[in-house]
């Protein structure tokens, strides 16, 4: 809580501003710039995607905010963890929980929800749909936030406005993504499947996971694998400390959010069904 009061206060809310007026005129703080926001653009698909899923079932006049709103919390929360991120990625069973997180986030959204909904119900699924970017956001930022961190190389002006002005570039990737999944509904599995695969890396890369996976991996089992990927003429993954462990609970991940997604969502047809009839 300490670190909340200290972005807030006043003195450093002055000192971003002197260090901004100082830095700007700087050539290297425009090469820095440019450096984040290209990170954040290479980064940013997952955030697009999420963002798409859980607004495409909002109302056409809600699409809209809904988009703005989870770009705007996700960049926030990068900012935010950007600068206590060195301490978030040594908790171990962090990544675990959120990669657990993530996992339900994903099935659920495979369900489908009630289009006919008044105002207030509506209202209600946009800022559901916030959280869910906010919650899912926090579990993929964990990474992505030191290569940002890196190019910024301590200068809290330049993370922050890189940020913002990424903030436009992802609305535009969600709603082009929005575009393909109401074009194409077999889309809206692919991405809940990729959110699968992308909580299972997470989980994988866990301080207190990714010991015993390496442990496994690096006995027979890893070595048998090694063995059939080099018959079939591919690299090595698993033995050695590899990251074969890794791409295991991404193809688990996303057979869990497949399977779960399934029955979630056929529960949710049938108690549609059955509240139809009565």
């Amino acid at each position: 809580m300490n670190w909340l009061l200290q972005i807030l206060d006043p003195a450093t809310i002055t000192g971003f501003f002197t260090q901004f007026q100082t830095e700007v005129q700087q050539p290297a703080f425009w090469v820095a710039l440019g450096k984040i926001m290209w990170i954040n653009i290479l980064l940013s698909g997952d955030n697009a995607l999420v963002i798409a899923m859980a607004c495409r079932g909002l109302p056409p006049r809600q699409r809209f905010w809904g988009m703005v709103l989870g770009a705007g919390v996700a960049v926030f929360l990068r900012i935010i963890f950007t600068g206590i991120v060195v301490t978030l990625m040594a908790l171990p069973y962090l990544k675990l929980v959120g990669g657990l997180a993530l996992l339900v986030i994903a099935a659920k959204l495979l369900v489908p929800e009630h289009e006919d909904e008044s105002d207030t119900e509506a209202a209600a699924h946009l800022w559901a749909a916030v959280q869910i970017v906010a919650i899912a956001d926090i579990v993929m930022s964990l990474d992505n936030v030191i290569a940002v961190a890196a190019a910024a190389n301590g200068s809290i002006p330049l993370l922050v406005i890189g940020l913002a002005i990424s903030v436009p570039l992802i609305v535009a990737g969600a709603a082009l993504i929005m575009a393909l999944l109401t074009r194409i509904p077999a889309l809206v599995w692919a991405g809940a499947g990729l959110l699968g695969w992308i909580a299972g890396e997470v989980m994988a890369t866990d301080p207190a996971l990714q010991p015993h996976l390496h442990a496994f991996f690096n006995g027979p089992v890893g070595t048998g694998l090694d063995g059939f990927l080099k018959s079939l003429g591919m690299a090595p993954q698993f033995a050695n400390n590899g990251h074969g462990g890794e791409v295991v609970l991404g193809i688990i991940g996303i057979a869990i959010v497949l399977i779960a997604g399934s029955v979630w969502r056929k529960r949710k047809l049938q108690g549609a069904e059955h509240s139809a009839t009565a």
